[in-house]
């Protein structure tokens, strides 16, 4: 065998590890990512299993609130099909779809904090204030695990558009980047919230 031959199929061995190398990389990646967002779902559907009892709680106390609690129990129906969607890999529902319906279902929570603060006998309720504390803790965990993921995806499509990955994802099938997961739209967060009396 001459010295061109071991050169060049060194050069062929060395190129299929690269390749390799860059594949592994790639599904490694994606699994963290997709990790990342069965956490946020964990969270959710402990949020989800949350918001019922605590509508029931604050029924006999607010019965001429109906609106209110309708508006709650509506959001959170919606937002637990549109993560169970998800879940289920169904193609028309995204990330986004997910973030909407948290913002609705987050405005309906506020809307429902605003009118628990005129009833003090449903606020010192010992079972009122347990799963108040519950949702916060849960809100908070939704939160890191959100941030998690979000760096997960942050890592994957930094990873799948650098060169050379960006010239092998598709090819090895990661054809698109991941979405983030936010839940504020960047306006309104920036806009004063709307108190009235």
């Amino acid at each position: 065998m001459d010295m061109s031959a071991i050169i060049f199929t060194v050069l062929v061995l060395g190129l299929v590890i690269f390749i390799i190398t860059i594949y592994n990389k790639l599904v490694a990646l994606k699994n963290r990512y997709q990790n990342a967002f069965a956490q946020i779902e964990v969270q959710l559907k402990r949020r989800y299993d949350l918001i019922p009892n605590l509508v029931e709680t604050a029924k006999a106390y607010m019965a001429h609130e109906r609106e209110t609690l309708d508006a709650v129990i509506t959001a959170r129906n919606e937002a637990a099909s549109v993560l169970k969607a998800l879940g289920d890999g169904d193609a028309g529902v995204g990330v986004k779809q997910l973030a909407s319906a948290e913002g609705t279902l987050r405005g309906a929570l506020g809307k429902l904090n605003v009118t628990m603060e005129a009833y003090p006998d449903l606020k010192a309720n010992e079972n009122m204030m347990q799963l108040s504390e519950e949702l916060t803790t849960t809100e908070n965990r939704v939160a890191f695990a959100r941030q998690g993921y979000n760096d997960a995806v942050m890592t994957y499509n930094t990873y799948r558009q650098s060169f050379p990955p960006v010239v092998l994802a598709a090819t090895f099938g990661h054809p698109t980047d991941a979405e983030l997961l936010e839940f504020e739209d960047s306006a309104e967060i920036q806009s004063p919230p709307e108190v009235s009396f």
